[in-house]
Formats: C-alpha cells, sequence, structure tokens
C-alpha cells in the first residue's frame, strides 16, 4: 500500500466510507488495471498514517510528565523540574541539542527539543557543557526536510536554532548558568578505525581543517586530531565502511577533493599483573617519585564507561565518586586520593605527608595522561590501568622540580612499571547482526571463521538466518564486500556491541613490529 501511496486505518475507514471491498476491487478490476490509483485519492498515505500519530502518540505535555523524572537529574520539585515535567511555555528555557547540521546558507544550525520555556531571536542564553554563553540569532521549525523561520517557539517542540557555535550534540542551552543540565549524551562504542586525510590542492588546505570541524560536530563518533610528528590530519572511526561515508560526504557535500590513507586499526595496551614499586629520577637527580600499576577491576572499569564516575581531573573531593568506590569495595581513604581519570586509566595519589605535594600533583596528571594517551608498548593509548604514586622525595626549592625535571621523572617511572607488569595488545572486536536467506548461512559461517570470527548465535526468522558473531576489527576490512558476494548480494550486516580483548598470543609480536614499522618508531622511544 506505501508503495501505491494510499495507507488505511479503521477510523479513516469509518470516516471516508471505505471498505476492504473496495480495496480488493481496485485491484481486481480487469477493465481498469489501474484503479488503485484512486486509492491513493480517497485514502492518501500521509493523511492516515499522521492522523495515527496523533491518535496514538503521546503529544508533549502527556510525555514529559513521565519522561522528565527518568531524563533529568535535578530537584522534580524545584522550580524549573515542575517548569520540565508540565511542558511549561513560561518556564525557563530547557534545550537540548541532539544534531548540529550545517546548512550552505544559514551556516550551523542546533536542532533538538525544547522541553521548557519559550525560544525567541536575540534570547541571551547558556551552555552547560560548554560552560559559555550563546545568542539566538535565528529560530526554525521543521516542516518535514524543510525548515521554516519563525519569531518564537514554546515547549514541546522539534526546533532549529541558529547562532550557538559553541553547542554540540547533547548539550543542555538554559536561560542562565544557574539551572541543572540534562546529562550529556555518551556513545556506546569508541573509534577503533583511523585514516590520515589530505587536501588534493594545498590552497584547500584551510577548508579541510573547517569542514572537519564540522563534520566532528555532525557525527559526534568521528573524532579528528593532528599528528604533530607527522602534521597529518587523521579521522577515527567506526569502521571501514564509516570513514568512507564521511569522506564521501567531504567529497561531494563539502566541495573539497581529497585523498586518505588505508584504513588503519586502533589497538590498546594494558598490562596483566601488578608491578613493583618502582623509581622515577629526574634528571638533576634531587627529585624521586615512586611508582606502582595494576590492572583496574571489572566493576572499576564498567563504572567508568558508564559514567558512573566523574572524567578527567578531579579538583575536588567529590563525595559521589567516594560513595561508588565504596560500593566497588575500595577504602574510603584511597577513594578520596583518585585524582584523574584519563581514557579509562585511573591516578592514585597514595603518598603521605609530602608537604609539596600539591605543588608538582599538575606534572604529574600531564605526564600520567601522556603516557595514558601513548603507551610503551607500540605508543598505542592504554586501558584498564591503575597508576598509584606510592612515595616521593622532592627538592625543596621548587626551581628544582619544575617540569623539566618531573616529567621526565613521571615518564620514566610509569614506563618502567608499566613493562613490568605484563604489558600486552588488546585488539578492538566488533559483534555484528548478520542477516542472510537460509541457503547461505554456510558461506556467511565460512565468511566469519575465516577472519578469526566466533559465531555466537544462529536464528532462523522464516526464510533468512540470522548469525550473531564477534570479528576482530583488523580482519573486518573489505567485509561488505565479501558478504555482498558470498550471499548473492542479499546479506547484510549491522554493529551490535564493542569490545577490547586480548590480541592472541602467536600474534602480539608480529602486531607490534607492525605498529612500529608503520609508525617509524625507534627503540629508544619504546619500553621503560
Amino acid at each position: 500500500s506505501a508503495f501505491h501511496n494510499w495507507a488505511i486505518s479503521l477510523s479513516y475507514m469509518r470516516k471516508k466510507n471505505i471498505g476492504f471491498k473496495d480495496i480488493i476491487d481496485a485491484y481486481t478490476n480487469e477493465s481498469n488495471p489501474e484503479a488503485y490509483k484512486e486509492l491513493a485519492k480517497k485514502a492518501p498515505l500521509h493523511e492516515v498514517v499522521l492522523d495515527m500519530v496523533i491518535e496514538h502518540n503521546p503529544n508533549p505535555v502527556q510525555a514529559q510528565a513521565y519522561r522528565i523524572p527518568k531524563l533529568w537529574q535535578g530537584d522534580l520539585e524545584s522550580v524549573d523540574g515542575k517548569s520540565l515535567i508540565s511542558c511549561n511555555p513560561k518556564g525557563r528555557t530547557y534545550f537540548v541539542i541532539t544534531k548540529v547540521v550545517v546548512d550552505p546558507q544559514a551556516g550551523e544550525i542546533a536542532a533538538g527539543r525544547l522541553f521548557s520555556g519559550t525560544i525567541k531571536k536575540g534570547d541571551e542564553v547558556w551552555l552547560n557543557m560548554a560552560n559559555s554563553p550563546g545568542r539566538i540569532q535565528q529560530v526554525y521549525i521543521y516542516n518535514g526536510a524543510k525548515k521554516e523561520i519563525v519569531d518564537n517557539v514554546p515547549a514541546g517542540n522539534i526546533i532549529g536554532v541558529g547562532g550557538l557555535k559553541a553547542g554540540i550534540p547533547g548539550e543542555t542551552v538554559t536561560s542562565d548558568g544557574k539551572s541543572e543540565p540534562f546529562e550529556k549524551l555518551s556513545h556506546m562504542f569508541d573509534p577503533v578505525v583511523t585514516k590520515a586525510i589530505e587536501a588534493l590542492r594545498p590552497g584547500d588546505l584551510p577548508k579541510l581543517i573547517e569542514v572537519l570541524h564540522q563534520v566532528q560536530k555532525e557525527d559526534p563518533t568521528i573524532t579528528i586530531e593532528i599528528n604533530e610528528e607527522t602534521g597529518e590530519h587523521l579521522m577515527h572511526g567506526m569502521g571501514e565502511l564509516h570513514l568512507e561515508v564521511i569522506e564521501n560526504r567531504i567529497k561531494k557535500e563539502k566541495g573539497v577533493d581529497v585523498k586518505t590513507s588505508p584504513p588503519i586499526v586502533v589497538y590498546r595496551e594494558t598490562i596483566t599483573k601488578e608491578s613493583p614499586e618502582v623509581e622515577g629520577k629526574s634528571p638533576n637527580k634531587h627529585n624521586k617519585l615512586y611508582f606502582k600499576v595494576e590492572p583496574l577491576e571489572q566493576g572499576v572499569v564498567d563504572a567508568i564507561k558508564g559514567n558512573k564516575l566523574p572524567k578527567g581531573r578531579y579538583k575536588k573531593k567529590d563525595n559521589e565518586a567516594i560513595a561508588v568506590f565504596r560500593e566497588l569495595g575500595w577504602d574510603t581513604k584511597v577513594a578520596s586520593k583518585v585524582k584523574g581519570e584519563i581514557n579509562g586509566n585511573l591516578f592514585v595519589d597514595e603518598t603521605r605527608g609530602i608537604v609539596q605535594i600539591n605543588e608538582i600533583m599538575e606534572l604529574v596528571l600531564d605526564m600520567f595522561e601522556d603516557v595514558m594517551k601513548a603507551g610503551p608498548l607500540a605508543k598505542e593509548p592504554c586501558i584498564n590501568v591503575r597508576v598509584s604514586l606510592m612515595d616521593c622525595t622532592l627538592h625543596e626549592d621548587a626551581i628544582h622540580r619544575g617540569p623539566a625535571q618531573m616529567y621526565p621523572a613521571v615518564r620514566e617511572g610509569l614506563r618502567s612499571a608499566i613493562m613490568q607488569a605484563g604489558p600486552v595488545l588488546y585488539e578492538p572486536l566488533q559483534v555484528m547482526r548478520i542477516e542472510a536467506p537460509n541457503e547461505y548461512v554456510g558461506e556467511v559461517s565460512k565468511l566469519v571463521t575465516s577472519r578469526r570470527g566466533q559465531l555466537l548465535e544462529m536464528n532462523q526468522e522464516g526464510d533468512v538466518t540470522v548469525v550473531v558473531a564477534k570479528l576482530p576489527v583488523g580482519e573486518l576490512f573489505g567485509w561488505s564486500n565479501d558478504l555482498r558476494s558470498g550471499t548473492g548480494g542479499r546479506g547484510n550486516s549491522s554493529l551490535v556491541d564493542q569490545a577490547f580483548e586480548k590480541l592472541p598470543g602467536e600474534l602480539q609480536d608480529k602486531i607490534r613490529n607492525l605498529i612500529i614499522q608503520r609508525k617509524g618508531l625507534s627503540a629508544g622511544s619504546l619500553g621503560a
């Protein structure tokens, strides 16, 4: 019916006096084979579907009454809480950005839902994640794919606004900085494939840089960075196909001709056991720091991934974080000494009675973050490592414990501790849902096992078999083409989950050497 642009519902049949006989006759009328086209006039698809949406879906006032308690962590009895629950157009502004699009004429447009208040052109607002003010330069409502400029929009609408340059998906825009924001969006999967990208014409480089920043705003699962050693621009994405789509968008939608490197898998470094206490010594020999590293417990890893623990540096005592650590079995004193998190690794200051410790802590954390971003095995990011500063002796004069002295001491100590804790490479794996006609299930199984994959589930649904399999990302290059070829063009797959697991022992040295060779690393830059 949808293909022929008509639809029916019980209420619409009553309203227009249409019966099943009319539909059967329209498709069995031998004297008029195109009689069914009249149905598109009597019961147009869009009218029937939109009537059903209006009749069965809750309106914003109804929906927010039960959705806000699940979506918003603030006080529901406060003025803002009551305004959000009632979808009050006279309340303080609460607008959540879910998407940023770049319009050739209008520039960046932040699209999202207005939960409370009324937004109008010229409003001064506050972006909570960016911690900065903003000004609404234009307000739009969406009419299908089209957007229309309006003077103001009340709560309950999906809108677009111009002027919020610092706005990204997940941002809560409020009347001022005193409002409790919504929880920020977090993405399930980390980027695991990288491509270097450069403009074909050197003159297009400034435009490419601008476009890459736009792409990152439009698709938060893409991350962009500049390799400081080579000057390359690097795109990190979910897989080979994901990066190909982005590359084509840059060429066709953004009008920049680019060339890219072959895709590269991003591995992770971690440890398998606790290290002894290891000394790191400053070049002037006046400062000594003693580190220990150990694998993070799975409960802590899950808490970090689930956003139950704060990210980045801990600037002050966080009672909520301490409570989470205590639930996970940590001693309160140790939990209160966690100083920072980076990429799923924790730093704990377990020193006692060191008078100058606070003066050097920022320098220590600088190098902790540096080593965690590029581990000693192959300069790949570290995961699931707990770093403890156990003790230190420091020169009394601050001039002798500046960055030039502390950075090498911390780097030397951390890298040496990791190398004595059974370091290994972890590879990214993706759980794929694969659908193919029943007669091709053997080909699908063969394709999975030939790529070091593991079959997790296999279910038959009518004429189609659904296979759930776990595959190493490093073996997935060319996957889409091979799946189509092996299933006569009728197979498809989608990403279900992602994890990092230990690279098989027989591949550890091989992959490490390939990474070292690709990065052009010297022996002196690796290990302790």
